[in-house]
């Protein structure tokens, strides 16, 4: 396979000359603008978000941020600032603009409500539906992307909505460089779903910026938008919650100041039936009350399988006077799942001759277990977050965040084996099972095992302080956020297995159903939990942390940000069982740096941006050539990353392009010792690097796009002889690529209806990869998705095909596991 090189000179002074063109083009064009700024907020004096505003007569505008401001660039002239309703009388605000200049508009009050607001008549060519203009947790300070150093992808509600969407898993399929490897297990301590972001493993940790810790799928239910942070991020978000490939940030929606309510059910094959429900309604004139909530029942693509969840989100916002404002939260999780087929490998690919997943005979519809084996699982979250301001200039943010998980029951899974491995395991009475038929080649057999979890429980919770100031000092803007924060994991995870025998992979008369609820009930009376049976994953951490960011506006095109964090982490140890101690405890103290640097060629269109990130984590103690259990060093990831985001055609176009390189120091690798015995070093190191690019568009105005592509190379170069200048198991596919286009009937025809087709792409993946086990690669795969909607303001109508070809693809890290094939959905909404 041909090695990925470093862009070469050639290719860089390609990139320079287009750059340039680029800006002389743009800059040519827009000579003549200027910039309009102001503020929207309702007859409450609430701010007014996802506000469409326009130049009468133009194309020219834009939509609110989260905070109710806006900016766009227009030609020179005087216009009319228009903000039209449904049933509301518009609102229209003169202004002048200069070229070369920035015009702020007076604060623009509507009398209209936020659900009012949200039938917003189009009056110019201007929404990007799928575009998220602010984030405030990307940063921890209000930045629009083109602000920002750091390279992130933001999923929006409007298109899990056009979608069908329905939980976080699937909704990052519109994410560029981010890859689902494994579903939700259920299990405490396991959180959500696995994904690879740039070469190392992650998770949907954080909510809101702040840990909200999941054991089981996430609905989507109450999501407004994710957001996927790349590249080490522990300078703002510490390492408990973070990967060195990134983060996944879960932004809930909130309560508002009007009475609103949205019911929804929807169906589909595989036995789906799905009921939500989004009410909100103000109780008095400051407090308001919203609750999302969801019921879902799904079978499974296979002969057995079935999920039953529900989540209920409620949060009340209570607003003390003008500077002082409460918000309080709840996210509850609940699923009883059958599991998901695993197949690992017990003897190697090796061994077993075998290089790709058609060298197998997996049947990919059966379960290979009943469906009443199943698991509960629970998470339950709790947040509280007061907000003071002290000025329009400095504001205090306090939020307290507990999570909790729970799970209980079987989780069962398969060994894929060599035949004379098969026969063996026939000897053992627990295994044992008929005579094994004679069958010609290798891997005719699966080794049937479960890892169960006892009453596992993971709680955490995080007390943080955030300072926000937006300040002029020297002649320079300052934005700027100063952060304390306190994390507490306390963990009680037993883990548990039992083997259930060895059968045949495809043999359509033997009774797979057999390996049910009544055998593994049997099997657990017959081997109560003691030590030698059990995985317990018990301790407790507590980690101490500060730091301080700031953005630095150097000129109003020239923008530095530079950030530290102090990081304290105390591991009060690990206990056996009984609990007896089995590690000791210790304390290590981390520091982490970032830095960025942006230029704007084209103020508010274009950004060339570069970044130093970041990351860092404390792995757990290990045992030494003494045969001592040895505190590890911190492990450490820094990126470097450079690219170019743009907005242009007055956020028409928006997008970006980059190029990043992780270097992971202090990685575990085992070394041969004297007689034999291995021992361990922490002196591995490992190296991430690759390209990605997202584009978002608006062409005209009944088009949308949003499409990506990304390459990773991945590699160990310092690690075990086995593993020495390959890529990592955990990394995933090299290449990704997602895209989707939607496009909605004009206004002179039938309102509201419109079509979207879309897909994802993933290279083969390398799930075992060394040089004593071999090859294993996943094959690549491409699936299609696509839906009709009819949208109005008191309904809405959706039906979705997902996996429109019935492909047969697998995901998985160091594991095979076969996904839904095609799925049809019909969703009816009614609005209030």
């Amino acid at each position: 396979m041909k090695r990925f090189q470093p862009i070469p000179s050639q290719l860089f002074t390609v990139f320079t000359a287009l750059f340039i063109l680029l800006n002389i083009s743009i800059t040519y064009a827009q000579s003549s603008r200027g910039t309009v700024r102001g503020k929207v907020v309702t007859g409450k004096n609430q701010v007014a978000s996802n506000v469409s505003i326009g130049l009468e007569g133009t194309n020219f505008g834009t939509t609110t941020n989260e905070i109710g401001e806006f900016s766009f660039r227009a030609p020179a002239g005087s216009y009319q600032i228009i903000i039209s309703y449904v049933g509301v009388e518009r609102v229209e605000v003169p202004v002048t603009i200069i070229a070369g200049q920035t015009v702020t508009v007076p604060q623009i009050a509507v009398n209209a409500s936020m659900s009012q607001l949200s039938e917003v008549n189009i009056i110019a060519s201007r929404a990007n539906r799928f575009t998220a203009r602010i984030s405030t947790d990307a940063a921890k300070i209000p930045l629009a992307p083109l602000e920002n150093s750091q390279s992130y992808s933001t999923v929006t509600s409007s298109l899990l909505k056009e979608q069908q969407v329905f939980n976080v898993e699937d909704a990052l399929r519109n994410a560029p460089g981010i890859q689902k490897m494994w579903d939700a297990t259920g299990r405490a301590g396991d959180g959500g779903g696995y994904f690879t972001l740039r070469g190392f493993v992650t998770q949907t940790r954080l909510r809101n910026g702040i840990a909200g810790l999941v054991t089981s799928g996430i609905d989507a239910v109450n999501i407004e938008k994710i957001e996927v942070i790349k590249g080490p991020s522990a300078t703002l978000f510490g390492s408990t919650l973070t990967s060195f490939g990134g983060l996944v940030n879960r932004v809930t929606k909130k309560p508002y100041e009007t009475f609103g309510l949205e019911l929804g059910h929807t169906v589909g094959n595989y036995d789906l039936n799905r009921t939500t429900i989004d009410l909100n309604t103000p109780l008095g004139s400051n407090v308001a009350f919203r609750l999302n909530s969801a019921y879902n029942y799904e079978g499974s693509f296979q002969n057995y399988g079935k999920s039953r969840t529900f989540s209920a989100a409620p949060s009340l916002a209570i607003k003390a006077n003008d500077k002082l404002s409460f918000l309080l939260e709840a996210e509850m999780f609940y699923g009883r799942n059958s599991a998901k087929p695993f197949f690992f490998f017990y003897d190697s690919p090796k061994a077993m001759g075998i290089t790709k997943v058609s060298d197998l005979n997996i049947d990919y519809k059966n379960a290979y277990s009943n469906d009443n084996v199943s698991s509960y699982s629970r998470s339950l979250n709790y947040f509280a977050e007061a907000k003071y301001k002290f000025s329009e200039k400095l504001t205090s943010q306090t939020v307290f965040s507990s999570s909790n998980s729970f799970s209980n029951g079987a989780s069962p899974y398969y060994y894929l084996v060599t035949d004379a491995r098969a026969i063996d395991l026939t000897r053992d009475p627990i295994t044992k099972i008929s005579p094994l038929p004679d069958l010609p080649g290798e891997a005719n057999y699966i080794y049937r095992n479960d890892q169960s979890t006892a009453n596992s429980k993971l709680g955490a919770i995080e007390i943080q302080e955030n300072i926000n100031g937006d300040f002029n000092i020297g002649g320079m803007r300052h934005r700027f956020v100063v952060g304390l924060d306190f994390q507490r994991q306390n963990s009680n995870q037993i883990f548990f297995g039992n083997a259930y025998g060895v059968v045949p992979i495809n043999d359509p008369n033997f009774d797979y159903s057999s390996f049910n609820k009544l055998l593994v009930d049997k099997t657990n009376a017959a081997n109560p939990l003691t030590s030698a049976n059990t995985y317990p994953y018990i301790y407790k951490t507590n980690t101490y942390s500060a730091y301080a960011s700031d953005v630095i506006n150097l000129t109003d095109r020239f923008i530095a940000s530079v950030g530290l964090r102090v990081d304290r982490f105390e591991n009060k140890g690990t206990f056996k069982l009984d609990g007896t101690p089995d590690a000791k405890p210790f304390g290590q103290t981390a520091f982490s740096p970032k830095f960025g640097l942006i230029y704007q060629p084209v103020k508010d269109a274009l950004s060339l941006f570069a970044n130093y990130q970041n990351g860092f984590q404390n792995p757990a103690p290990y045992t030494d050539a003494n045969g001592q259990t040895v505190a590890p060093k911190i492990q450490n990831a820094n990126q470097i990353e450079g690219g170019v985001k743009m907005a242009l055609f007055n956020g028409k176009l928006n997008g970006t392009v980059s190029y990043y390189r992780i270097n992971l120091t202090n990685v575990l690798r085992t070394l041969p010792g004297s007689g034999g015995q291995a021992i361990q070093v922490q002196d591995g190191t490992q190296n991430s690097k690759g390209f990605e690019a997202e584009v978002i568009a608006n062409p005209i105005p009944s088009i949308n796009i949003v499409a990506g592509f990304s390459y990773n190379d991945s590699k160990f170069t310092k690690a075990d002889a086995d593993v020495q200048g390959l890529r990592p198991n955990t990394a995933g596919s090299p290449y990704l690529g997602n895209f989707y286009v939607s496009y909605r009937l004009p206004e002179s025809a039938v309102k509201g209806l419109g079509v979207g087709f879309g897909g994802n792409y993933a290279s083969k993946n390398k799930i075992i990869n060394s040089v004593s086990q071999g090859t294993f690669e996943l094959p690549s795969y491409t699936v299609l998705n696509s839906n009709v909607f009819y949208d109005r303001a008191k309904y809405r109508f959706g039906l979705s095909v997902n996996n429109l070809t019935n492909k047969h693809y697998y995901t998985g890290y160091t594991t095979i596991n076969p996904q839904r094939l095609r799925q049809v959905l019909l969703t009816a909404t009614y609005k209030l």
